[in-house]
């Protein structure tokens, strides 16, 4: 049997963590089982559903590197195909129409609570045959059977039942004429030969409708996982106000795709005692009996150390085109300065996300520095004269600029002057960054460049006389 998955989200949000975890199991799935990975769209939701999040989530998978082998297939291109299939139903029994008002239906459940009922429709217009309605507002739902029961064995969870009586008889075309997700997600994966569906928890409930739909048309269905929430490090859900649950958010943040996924996989899934995952240990390793069914908590520290470790041991070159992105998105000019995997070899140790690198490293490309006027006040002084115009001196006399020579001067003119690093690296940071806060100073001035520093050393000089006189 050829196994095929697929990821099929709804396009009315960001692509969010959760989703990226149940598409990443989906892929893996596949991969490891030499299968198909299918991509769906389910867009049929025409208020929410927006152009904007489909060309974002398709973005992201990419970014990823999350491919698929068919579509992207959109649910909205077949909306005539689903809806014909459900008049076939009607004809035949196997669906209704139903002409039951909002305010029936909003008593209907008022008094099934009050008398400590499980709230669902109460089958009314299952029998009645109206005539001359069908121009008159209406849903349709699907016939459940009324005794029984549905089970299914979660590749997670075990076995897991339902009475049929306990279910409702589930709407399965909206007043607007618009088929919905139940029914549409049934149609698909039938015609798609889905043999495994990944989703989250909140799915449960929808397994045994869409099960008895299957098989009231004579399909096969799917084998069903469904995976656990993700909280936050409190045991909380993720919140969209407190937590950042967007994939573009991380991108943009300047964490790795690979780190993001080696993050993502372990949310739930284990294996020994392994933290650092290539891509190719997820195909090789990914076993869905293996995934947790408690929830599994988020916790954002551990992601910077993982994407630490990632800019780390990443080949430079790769670092390097994510790196790329972080300053076009910033707004600088890396081309004329010191060559980016120069500087992953520099830097690339130091920083949890690239957007730091970025930040703490622009003054190697930018020469509009802002000198904190608190710094300069502190450190540009009258009595660091002496030590600018001694290190512009010796900066100007270096033949060979490299760090071994650089780092040679800076001990030689602390040994000459007397002084100590401090009160040698302070003034010239300040000078040379605007700030106090950098790598070495012997890093800095290799980076930023011989007729750079000079430079930004002659403006301090000039700002220490303007003080002074």
């Amino acid at each position: 049997m050829l196994v095929i998955t697929r990821f099929a989200p709804s396009p009315t949000g960001c692509l969010h963590i959760g989703s990226v975890r149940t598409a990443l199991y989906s892929w893996l799935f596949a991969r490891s089982n030499n299968g198909k990975f299918i991509l769906r769209i389910e867009d049929t939701d025409v208020k929410r559903s927006t152009k904007k999040s489909i060309l974002e989530i398709i973005e992201n998978l990419k970014w990823l590197g999350l491919d698929w082998d068919e579509g992207p297939y959109y649910q909205s291109t077949k909306i005539e195909y689903y809806k014909g299939i459900i008049n076939s139903m009607i004809t035949s029994g196997l669906a209704y129409r139903c002409y039951c008002t909002n305010d029936r239906l909003k008593i209907l459940r008022k008094r099934q609570f009050l008398n400590g009922e499980k709230p669902k429709y109460d089958k009314k217009c299952r029998n009645i045959i109206y005539k001359d309605y069908h121009n008159v507002e209406h849903v349709v739902r699907f016939c459940n059977p009324l005794n029984g029961e549905v089970s299914f064995y979660d590749g997670i969870r075990g076995k897991i039942s339902f009475q049929n009586s306990e279910l409702d008889d589930v709407i399965i075309q909206r007043t607007n004429g618009i088929p919905t997700y139940n029914f549409c997600a049934v149609i698909d994966d039938r015609d798609m030969n889905i043999t495994h569906v990944i989703r989250g928890e909140d799915h449960i409930n929808n397994t045994p409708r869409q099960i008895n739909i299957f098989r009231a048309l004579n399909a096969k269905f799917p084998k069903y996982s469904h995976v656990s929430m993700i909280l936050d490090v409190q045991g909380k859900k993720l919140s969209k106000r407190r937590d950042i649950v967007g994939i573009s958010e991380y991108k943009s943040q300047g964490y790795l795709p690979e780190a993001l996924l080696n993050y993502i996989v372990r949310l739930g899934w284990a294996y020994k005692n392994q933290e650092v995952f290539s891509i190719n240990d997820m195909k090789k390793l990914f076993r869905i009996k293996g995934v947790n069914k408690s929830p599994s908590r988020f916790d954002l520290n551990k992601l910077l150390w993982l994407n630490r470790i990632y800019i780390r041991n990443s080949p430079k070159h790769v670092v390097k085109r994510y790196l790329e992105y972080q300053f076009k998105k910033e707004g600088i000019d890396y081309s004329n300065g010191l060559d980016l995997i120069e500087l992953i070899s520099l830097l690339g140790f130091r920083y949890s996300t690239l957007k730091d690198m970025v930040f703490h490293s622009r003054y190697f490309y930018d020469d509009n520095i802002v000198i904190n006027e608190e710094f300069a006040k502190k450190y540009l002084t009258k009595s660091s004269m002496t030590i600018l115009e001694y290190v512009y001196s010796k900066i100007s006399s270096i033949e060979t600029w490299n760090l071994e020579n650089l780092s040679m001067m800076i001990h030689t003119i602390s040994h000459e002057l007397s002084i100590n690093f401090k009160e040698l690296s302070m003034p010239l940071r300040v000078a040379i960054t605007g700030d106090i806060f950098s790598p070495s100073i012997h890093i800095v001035i290799y980076g930023v460049g011989k007729q750079r520093s000079l430079s930004r050393i002659q403006t301090a000089m000039l700002y220490v006389r303007k003080r002074i006189c």
